[in-house]
């Protein structure tokens, strides 16, 4: 069953001549400005009770009316184990799994986060793509933020656009990285193949920091930062410098011998048959209080395995 809301403001003197959908935005903060582009094509947010375009500009003094239905998601809830590390009124925060796509596309329409936060929280039917904010690749471990409310994600999303997010990853990769550095390389599909991304003229900017945790003979255990979020932004950058990810097939060519054939450091390389790189640390600001909030995760075992290996055979 849809949602009724129904909101009403003056646009104020400070407004004038600022496009409807940006003063609808400052006026109406808990929403996000494509929702509130969406009703006023559709005329769900009216004008002094008429029908006006986003772009068009505003003198002050009117009355912005709100009369819309949220309409729930149609994913179905499914009973999915969900490690949830904290949670309020606003927002969740989960610790994902190896294997877990986090929401519904092609080729994965069932058994995503998304269709286990639906069964864990009903409310989360109301709120678009069920709270998911950001996203991680299937095989990446760590930690997920979920909004509970429209105003939780609309706030989130606002500071993720503002670079306010920070989010930290321990990854390890081939080679040995001897200092830390910044990739500044923008991302886009690759035209030869939609699957994958890669460094793209075109693309979008992309912004990766990196420093050295740990070095091995043939190998580094690395810190990695985010200043964007594009789509396998880590495993691109790391590609693209010749470092890439242990046990990435996509953008590294999977498992690779070492020259130190240690029987117990080949298994190790062999049983890390998804990408090295799980997201430790995740810091923000809470959608409502304004509060500092941090979270972080402990290695999964595989990446603990594996680096415990690295130390001793090195």
């Amino acid at each position: 069953m849809s949602t009724r809301i129904h909101h009403h403001a003056i646009v104020p003197v400070s407004l004038a001549l600022e496009r409807l959908d940006r003063a609808a935005g400052r006026l109406f903060p808990e929403y996000s400005r494509a929702r509130l582009q969406e009703w006023i094509k559709s005329g769900e947010l009216t004008v002094d009770g008429e029908l006006r375009r986003p772009k068009d500009k505003l003198a002050g003094g009117e009355e912005l009316e709100i009369d819309a239905s949220i309409h729930p998601i149609s994913f179905t809830a499914e009973d999915i184990p969900l490690d949830i590390v904290y949670e309020d009124a606003d927002l969740m925060v989960v610790n994902k799994p190896a294997g877990l796509v986090i929401h519904p596309g092609a080729g994965n329409p069932a058994g995503t986060m998304l269709n286990g936060l639906l069964h864990y929280c009903g409310a989360l039917a109301s709120v678009p793509r069920a709270g998911i904010v950001h996203r991680l690749d299937k095989e990446t471990t760590g930690l997920v933020v979920v909004a509970k409310t429209i105003m939780s994600q609309n706030a989130i999303v606002q500071q993720l656009q503002a670079r306010k997010v920070s989010r930290i990853y321990d990854a390890v990769v081939f080679g040995v990285v001897d200092r830390p550095g910044r990739i500044d390389a923008p991302i886009g599909r690759n035209p030869a193949n939609r699957t994958r991304m890669s460094i793209q003229a075109s693309g979008k900017e992309a912004v990766t920091h990196y420093r050295v945790v740990a070095n091995f003979p043939e190998h580094t255990h690395l810190e990695v930062s985010l200043e964007t979020g594009r789509t396998h932004q880590i495993r691109v950058h790391m590609g693209k410098i010749g470092h890439p990810l242990v046990g990435d097939a996509t953008y590294g060519g999977g498992f690779k011998m070492p020259r130190n054939k240690n029987p117990e450091l080949v298994a190790a390389l062999r049983h890390m048959n998804r990408q090295a790189l799980h997201a430790r640390k995740l810091s923000l600001l809470h959608p409502r209080t304004g509060e500092p909030m941090c979270f972080t995760s402990d290695l999964p075992g595989d990446m603990a395995d594996l680096l415990a290996v690295l130390d001793r055979v090195a």
